[in-house]
């Protein structure tokens, strides 16, 4: 990390936790340790349980200059919803479908927790958020976790399409496979490589 900092390249250092990390008095003075561990670099929180959406939390970590990851997830009774939060110069938001029925299934892999592709009517409030992140923002960061077989690559490429309002580049193999990419993008031959070995990889 310490290299990518150096270089102006390090655009922030996200702290993962699962829907079973809590705000609880034990995983707050985790938390404390690891925000003071981890000082020097631009920080991300990114927690999934319902019981740290308050905003004595947000006022805490924003004293901190640290930002909060808006997150889109299965929404079960105790999940976080949906928001568009600020709390430090970098604003960030992370997408990782919705696949309801493997998101908690104990043995699911993976990539079938994962396994999910937005539709365009999903991801249109999703923009009006990602818009007002970035005016409050200094820099915005918009992540799309649904990774498996390229659809994080599709959504990643619909998403920009809409903020740029204009079709965008994207590799030219994802076409073959998810005809929708029409609409928003146009083929690019020089990110054929990787994309093409990933969809083989995984079809």
């Amino acid at each position: 990390m310490d290299v990518l900092a150096k270089a102006g390249k390090l655009g922030a250092v996200l702290l993962q936790f699962p829907w079973s990390f809590k705000n609880t008095p034990d995983d707050r003075v985790y938390l404390a340790k690891l925000l003071e561990k981890f000082s020097d670099y631009p920080l991300v929180l990114e927690v999934r349980h319902t019981s740290w959406n308050t905003p004595e939390v947000y006022e805490w970590i924003e004293e901190r200059g640290v930002g909060i990851c808006n997150i889109d997830q299965p929404v079960f009774k105790k999940s976080i919803r949906p928001q568009a939060l600020t709390t430090s110069p970098v604003g960030y938001v992370r997408m990782h479908g919705r696949n309801y029925k493997d998101w908690f299934r104990e043995k699911a892999p993976r990539d079938e927790r994962y396994n999910y592709l937005y539709s365009i009517d999903e991801l249109d409030p999703w923009l009006t958020r990602i818009k007002e992140v970035a005016k409050e923002a200094r820099e915005t960061y918009v992540v799309t976790n649904n990774h498996f077989r390229g659809q994080a690559v599709v959504n990643a490429v619909e998403i920009k399409a809409e903020l740029e309002e204009k079709r965008v580049p994207a590799p030219e193999p994802l076409f073959k496979v998810y005809e929708r990419l029409k609409e928003s993008a146009v083929a690019d031959e020089a990110e054929n490589k990787s994309v093409t070995g990933l969809l083989d990889f995984q079809e």
